[in-house]
C-alpha cells in the first residue's frame, strides 16, 4: 500500500496540514519542523502527489528554462546547475533549445506558460518589446541579459573584454581584431562596445568583423577576414568561434601563438583540449544558473526578493593561445 499524507503526519507527530505546507510552502513550516518531516518522508518512501498538489496551490512546482543553442558547450553547466538546485528546491526543470531562433522562442514560450510556475530565459533573442509582451502570461528571470522591468542574472562580459583587451595589449599587439557574434546578441554589442574602448585605451587599433554564427563553422570562415585585417591578436564571441578560428588558421600556415594570438570568451572543456589550449575568459555559468532558479522562486513563492538584477564576475584564464606578436611594435 502507497505511504500517504497521513502515514508521515503520524510519525511525526504533527497535524496534515504542516506535512502539506512542508512541501507547497516550505518557508512557512519551522525549519526544525520541516527537516524533521522531509527526514520521516524519505525514510517512508512517501512522494508528494504533484497533480493533486498543483490543483490545492495553483502551482505545477515545474520551470521552464529555454536557451539558445542546446549544442553549444556553454549552455549544459548552467543547465545542470540549474536543474540540481530546483530540485533542492522540490522543482522539476523543462529545457527546450530555440536553435537561435526568436520564433521558435516565442512558441516555446507560450506553450511553457501553460505548464510551469516561471520561465528562465537564456541568451533570448527575441526583442524586449516580445519579451515585455510575453511577460504577462509568466514570471521571467532572463540570463545574459537585461530586460527593463525584469529580474536578470548578468554575467560581466564587458570586463571580459577589457581583460582579454589588455592582455594583448600587454603583450605588445597593437592590430586587434574582434569577431563578433550574432546580430541579435546583447553581449555581442557589450563585448564589441568594451573592447572597442579598451583598445583605444591602450593605443591599439582594433577590426570588428561580424556577425558570425557563434559556432566553429563561424570561426573557421572568418579567417581570412582575420588575416586581412592584420590582426597579431583576435577576440573571439565564443570559444567555439575562437577554436573554429585556430583550425582556419592552422590550414593557412598561420601559427598560433608565434603569428597570431587567439583569446575566446567562456572556458568550455574544448578549450582546454584545443592545442594550442585557448586563453579565454571563463563565465560563471554554474552560479548563473542557481542565481537564476532563486531569483525565479522569489517571484512564483512568497519569500521577500533579492535584487532584481545581479552582475556576475568574469575571469581571465591564460593558457597557450596568446604571446608576444613576433614583431614587436617600434
Amino acid at each position: 500500500m502507497a505511504v500517504t499524507i497521513r502515514d508521515v503526519a503520524r510519525a511525526c507527530g504533527v497535524h496534515v496540514s504542516t506535512v502539506s505546507r512542508t512541501f507547497s510552502a516550505p518557508h512557512l513550516v519551522n525549519p526544525e519542523t520541516r527537516t524533521r518531516v522531509l527526514a520521516e518522508a524519505e525514510r517512508l518512501g512517501y512522494r508528494p502527489n504533484r497533480a493533486a498538489r498543483a490543483l490545492t496551490t495553483g502551482r505545477t512546482h515545474n520551470i521552464g528554462l529555454i536557451v539558445a543553442d542546446i549544442a553549444n558547450p556553454f549552455f549544459p553547466p548552467l543547465i545542470k546547475a540549474a536543474q540540481a538546485h530546483a530540485r533542492l528546491r522540490d522543482y522539476h526543470v523543462f529545457v527546450a533549445d530555440t536553435d537561435e531562433d526568436p520564433r521558435v522562442e516565442e512558441e516555446l514560450i507560450q506553450t511553457f506558460s501553460k505548464q510551469v510556475d516561471g520561465v528562465l530565459l537564456c541568451s533570448p533573442r527575441l526583442s524586449n518589446r516580445a519579451i515585455d509582451r510575453l511577460r504577462r502570461d509568466v514570471p521571467f528571470v532572463v540570463v545574459n541579459r537585461p530586460v527593463r522591468g525584469l529580474p536578470a542574472v548578468l554575467m560581466d562580459v564587458a570586463d571580459g573584454a577589457r581583460q582579454a583587451v589588455g592582455h594583448l595589449t600587454s603583450l605588445g599587439h597593437r592590430e586587434l581584431a574582434l569577431l563578433t557574434g550574432p546580430s541579435g546578441s546583447w553581449n555581442s554589442g557589450l563585448i564589441q562596445e568594451a573592447a572597442e574602448r579598451a583598445a583605444a585605451e591602450a593605443g591599439a587599433r582594433l577590426t570588428a568583423l561580424g556577425p558570425n554564427a557563434p559556432t566553429e563553422q563561424g570561426g573557421l570562415l572568418a579567417a581570412p577576414e582575420v588575416l586581412a585585417a592584420g590582426a597579431t591578436g583576435v577576440l573571439a564571441y565564443n570559444d567555439l568561434m575562437a577554436i573554429g578560428l585556430l583550425e582556419g588558421l592552422e590550414e593557412r600556415g598561420v601559427a598560433v601563438p608565434g603569428d597570431v594570438s587567439v583569446v575566446g570568451f567562456d572556458d568550455i572543456m574544448q578549450g582546454r583540449l584545443a592545442r594550442p589550449k585557448l586563453t579565454t575568459v571563463a563565465m560563471p555559468t554554474v552560479a548563473a544558473g542557481r542565481t537564476a532558479v532563486d531569483m525565479l522562486l522569489q517571484q512564483v513563492g512568497a519569500e521577500e526578493a533579492g535584487p532584481s538584477v545581479t552582475s556576475l564576475q568574469t575571469t581571465l584564464v591564460v593558457r597557450e593561445s596568446t604571446a608576444a606578436p613576433a614583431r614587436l611594435p617600434r
